[in-house]
Formats: structure tokens, sequence, C-alpha cells
């Protein structure tokens, strides 16, 4: 999976971006360039779309049983899911989806649209509530947004960067990212979601911040950074605010 994102909208952690990438050997790659080698390593498996300038998103179809990917796209809301939910029928029964064909990139996309249209509940809450493995990115194409989710049992890889132009890269690709982001990239945090408005946080404990730990190389090169729960740190409640919903903007109760 791989999914870019311009750097207007996606308003990544400034502590990704390494000032070690333009000054090693290996440079960030253009966004297009990223787009290439991953095309090239899966020629019979991949597709890729592109919206305009501000965002790619380019899937690799499942040849493996046990690693799931699934790519949807529903109303101009779009979702690649890495993974599998234990409880999918019992959460499209609570959203309202049972009777309906539905795999985890639909649900994650219906779940999306109903919880930023009328937001009964919070973002993080939500995600609790997804029993399995996964990594999913959601691009709203209406909003121009961003969301992105890695479950906490790390069973999903998810990776995220900057490539030479500032754009978000993000896969679980790793090889694909120190190709395209040089030293401004890291693993993105389990029981973390991420969103292009608001910002990183855990779901797992959202009335805590997240703080950067500046991350060494092997070569002992400053490479991006690991971001972790800050324990000692609260997040003032902050009230709901129109229809914008939870869901996508993570506002907390």
């Amino acid at each position: 999976m791989l999914a870019i994102f311009q750097k207007a909208f996606a308003h990544p952690p400034e502590e990704l971006n390494s000032p070690a990438s333009n000054f090693t050997g290996k440079k960030p790659k253009l966004p297009g360039e990223t787009l290439s080698d991953f095309l090239s390593q899966h020629p019979d498996t991949a597709f890729s779309m592109n919206f305009g300038d501000s965002a790619v998103l380019a899937y690799v179809r499942s040849q493996n049983s046990h690693r799931q990917r699934v790519f949807c796209g529903i109303d101009g809301i779009y979702c690649v899911f890495l993974g599998t939910l234990n409880n999918l029928w019992d959460l499209n029964k609570q959203y309202g989806l049972s009777g309906k064909t539905s795999n985890e990139a639909m649900f994650v996309i219906e779940a999306y649209r109903t919880l930023r249209d009328r937001g009964p509940y919070p973002a993080d809450q939500v995600l609790r509530g997804l029993d399995g493995s996964f990594a999913f990115v959601v691009y709203d194409t209406q909003s121009s947004s961003v969301f992105a989710a890695l479950g906490s049992d790390g069973a999903e890889s998810l990776y995220w960067g900057i490539a030479a132009d500032g754009s978000v890269v993000m896969s679980d690709d790793l090889k694909i990212i120190k190709q395209g982001c040089a030293k401004s990239f890291a693993p993105f945090p389990p029981g973390c979601m991420f969103h292009s408005e608001t910002g990183l946080m855990s779901f797992e404990h959202p009335k805590n911040k997240m703080m950067a730990m500046p991350r060494i190389d092997s070569e002992g090169v400053l490479c991006g950074a690991n971001f972790k729960v800050d324990a000692c740190t609260k997040i003032n409640s902050i009230p709901r605010r129109g229809s914008e919903a939870n869901w996508s903007l993570s506002n907390l109760r």
C-alpha cells in the first residue's frame, strides 16, 4: 500500500522531517518517483489512483489469504485497509450495514461518513471497538482530509515520512519509505490515529498528548522521530463543533 498527500493539507508532525535528509548521500524523492518505484515492484498486481495534484493512492491486490489487503471507494471517500476485523459482522450491524455486502474497507468508509456527518461517537471510541489487526488510510476528497490508524497489536506495519516536496508518504513497505523519504521517516505508532486537521493522537489513551522521541538510525544519523504517549501530559477536553464529526476531527467528549 502507498498513499501520498500534498503538504498543503496533510500537516504531518514536524519531527518527521529530518535535516539530515538534505546532507546525506541519498536524498528524498518526488512523489511521482516513489509511485513509479512502488508500481515497478508489483507490475502485475498493483494499481493507483491520482486525485489531481492533491493525493495518490496505490494498492497491491492480496495474494496471501493470511494478509488481507482491501481497497474501496464510496461517494468520494477512499480507503486502503490492511488486516482483518474479527467483529466485522457486529460492527456492520451497529452502524446499520446489516444485510449489505461489506468488507473492512467498506465498513471504515461507512463509519467515517456516518460519524463525519452525524458524529454520535468520538473517533477514539470507534477505533477501540475494532477487534483485530489493522492499518488503514482514508482520503476524503470532499474535504481533502486524511485519516489513518494502526491497530495496537502491531501485527500490521505502517510507516510514514516526508517526500522531497514536503508531501506525506504512508506505506506498509519499509523499502519504499526509505527510498522515497531518505532520513525523514518513522514507524507509525501502534494504537494511534492521525487526521490532517488535528494531528496525531492515541486512540487508546485519547486524553494524553503524544511525545516525539528523536530516532537515531544504525549510521548514527537523526532519522525522523518515534512517537509515544506522554503519560504525564493531559489534553484538555474539546467541545463538539458543528456537524463536521468526531470521526474526522477526533474531538473528545
